[in-house]
Parts: structure tokens; sequence; C-alpha cells
């Protein structure tokens, strides 16, 4: 199995990207799973500083987001996905009980 971290500009060249790699093919149904593709995860913005809030919950300080929206992908397929593919350390989450920081091919836990 192949996990991918993946970073993009915004959802529109996410999917965009994810569709020409063959991860995604888009049906009347909306978008489906194709070639292997085990799971797509779409994150979103992830913080990278948080924010601080008082004890009604208003924004005392905004929180600071890394740049771009960042999605996962396990497949069983080898894709380039060249300069969108990332390579974190001390990630914020696992994915699929695969380790944190797993990137490319891993094997299961």
């Amino acid at each position: 199995m192949n996990i991918y971290k993946l970073n993009y500009t915004n959802k529109e060249t996410a999917i965009a990207d994810l569709l020409a790699k063959g991860v995604y093919v888009e049906t009347e149904e909306g978008l489906i799973y194709v070639n292997g593709t085990q799971a797509v995860v779409d994150i979103g913005q992830i913080v990278k500083v948080p924010g601080k809030y008082d004890e009604q919950g208003n924004v005392i300080v905004k929180p600071i987001y890394y740049d771009g929206v960042f999605y996962d992908v396990m497949t069983t397929e080898v894709i380039a996905f060249e300069v969108n593919e990332i390579f974190p350390v001390n990630c914020v989450h696992s994915f699929a009980g695969y380790a944190q920081d797993a990137d490319g091919p891993v094997l299961e836990v």
C-alpha cells in the first residue's frame, strides 16, 4: 500500500490533479475512487500556530495556518505527485492506522 501526503494551493487544483492522476473519476453520482485507490482524505487547512480564545469562544489571537490545503491518498498504485507530494516529520495526524510520519510505501502495522 502507498500513502501519499499532498499539499495543493486550493481544493479546485487538488481535485483537478487527482482526476488527472487517475485517483478519482467523475460520474453522475460524484467522484469515485479508481485504479487501486483505497481512500482520499481531504484534510483541508492545517493549523501551524493555534489561536487563542476567551471563555466565550471569541478569538483573542487568530490561528496561523500552513499555506494551501492538504490531502492523504492511500492506493495500491505508484503515482508521481511531484511538487504536490510532501514528506512531513512529526505529523499532526496518523492515517488508517499507519505511523504518523508514514510517507510513500509503508508496511502495515
